[in-house]
């Protein structure tokens, strides 16, 4: 099958797969992300020997050295059955065994997925691990070994930040992120969905660049009908996603759930002392930060800290576009369709509601987050330029006006460009009422942050601005088609 986008880690992976000594490769993303298809369809098209052992969610360790033990006589001994080992020493014993007997030369890629899930307790795989590739496998320049994780906290605590033999012996780093926009309508392309630019954002924004979701999506029906059938039926896919996700990416999944709760409450973002004040979670020993941090490295998070305005301090907001969809859609409304008590079009139905139309907002300025250089490019904002956000809000007596600003760039020719961002069907009118709050978030971050720069305003809307005579006072417009360029 054909790998769509990840144009950048197949480089990387081509890098490995020629070099001319071993490579550790540690690769890392969500779970459905597409991080074993990637691997096993890069590495199935070389000329190698490919052993592949997946570990199993909630195993045993024994069941996982099992799994181990099949995988090696699947690939070794033509289906042979083998005797499982006690230990993990034990395991990469027969496969070090294995490999140092081949045929002369043979290159050989060892891929352990979902390698979390195998380091149970007790089972010491680390130590297993840092035991073969130091003493073995490093020396041998036709291994390449990659290991894989849905887990990406655990991955970047365990294996990129090792405190003991691993410590600084990967060769490459893999971080395999969602689809971008364009991404998504050439996956869907590929299996002969054709849907407009507008049905392809639409779905982004319920579904993500989420490769195995976007796999779920049936050519006959249109977006908003596969959004009601995914998330709006009780077999549907992503009805009961969202318990499933955690639990497979955090051992006390109920706590993560807590706080990506806490942050989905207010749409401009939460504050960290208003997850402290709203959560069960102990403030001492760095207990919330590292939540928080796993969070963010799974990709369901993002911290904000306003452009030159840090004294407010860091923010976060939900970008997993999931994840959101399901806690403002999905969750409210389970008992409803649980009792089969709901219409048959439900998202279609819900598609002129007041809700919706801020649901759109939110989940659109969290995917043009994604996609900061298309739009710098759009605009032709130098490189090397600055993204971030900005926002004040007056302390309480004060005359002083509030001020959001959802996207602007410092740049390095002594300018500004501040972005509005806006979802909306038809060209965005900008009226007298709306040009006067523009010019006051403009007048507001001049005084506040006491800039000197010139000052350009652009706007990223889906469908572009309508002309006005305030419009003619906007620099640049960024559509939809341009983030799908």
């Amino acid at each position: 099958m054909k790998i769509i986008g990840r144009k950048e880690e197949q480089t990387e992976l081509i890098e490995v797969f020629n070099s001319k000594k071993a490579e550790f490769v540690v690769l890392y993303g969500r779970r459905r992300i597409g991080k074993t298809f990637l691997i096993e369809q890069f590495f199935r098209s070389k000329k190698c020997i490919f052993f592949h052992v997946t570990g199993i969610q909630d195993g045993l360790l024994k069941e996982q050295l099992a799994q181990f033990a099949k995988a090696i006589g699947e690939t070794f001994y033509k289906g042979a059955k083998i005797e499982v080992a006690n230990s993990w020493m034990q395991a990469f014993e027969e496969l070090n065994n294995v490999i140092t007997k081949a045929p002369q030369p043979t290159k050989f890629v060892i891929f352990i997925d979902e390698l979390p899930w195998m380091a149970t307790k007790r089972s010491r795989i680390l130590q297993a691990l840092d035991y073969y590739w130091n003493h073995y496998w490093s020396k041998n320049n036709k291994l390449k070994l990659v290991v894989c994780g849905s887990s990406a906290s655990w991955i970047i605590k365990n294996i990129i930040y090792n405190k003991g033999g691993l410590h600084n012996r990967y060769t490459c780093n893999l971080l395999i992120k969602p689809f971008s926009l364009n991404e998504t309508k050439e996956f869907l392309k590929y299996r002969n969905i054709k849907f407009n630019n507008k049905q392809v954002l639409q779905l982004y924004m319920v579904v993500g660049g989420v490769p195995h979701y976007l796999d779920k999506i049936k050519k006959n029906l249109s977006a908003a009908q596969n959004i009601d059938q995914l998330c709006f039926r009780e077999n549907g896919f992503l009805f009961s996603e969202f318990d499933k996700l955690f639990k497979s990416l955090f051992d006390d999944a109920k706590i993560y759930i807590e706080l990506i709760k806490i942050i989905s409450k207010l749409r401009e973002g939460v504050t960290r002392s208003y997850i402290e004040q709203h959560s069960k979670l102990s403030k001492k020993g760095g207990t919330l930060t590292d939540r928080l941090n796993d969070l963010e490295q799974a990709g369901f998070i993002k911290s904000f800290l306003p452009f030159k305005h840090q004294r407010q301090g860091v923010y976060y907001r939900i970008i997993d576009e999931y994840t959101y969809f399901y806690l403002k859609w999905i969750e409210p409304e389970k008992k409803i369709f649980l009792s089969n008590e709901s219409e048959n079009d439900y998202w279609v139905h819900s598609s002129n509601t007041a809700m919706y139309y801020a649901w759109m907002g939110y989940s659109f300025e969290s995917v043009c987050y994604k996609h900061i250089n298309l739009i710098q490019k759009s605009l032709k904002i130098p490189g090397g330029s600055k993204a971030g956000t900005w926002r004040f809000s007056p302390k309480k007596g004060s005359k002083d006006k509030g001020a959001q600003i959802d996207l602007l760039f410092e740049r390095k020719d002594d300018s500004i460009t501040i972005c509005e961002i806006k979802c909306t069907d038809k060209p965005f009118l900008i009226d007298k009422k709306y040009y006067d709050i523009l010019m006051n978030k403009v007048a507001v971050y001049q005084k506040i942050s006491k800039t000197t720069k010139n000052i350009f305003v652009a706007f990223i809307s889906v469908s572009g601005i309508k002309k006005s005579v305030y419009a003619n006072n906007v620099t640049g417009v960024v559509t939809l088609d341009n983030l799908l360029s």
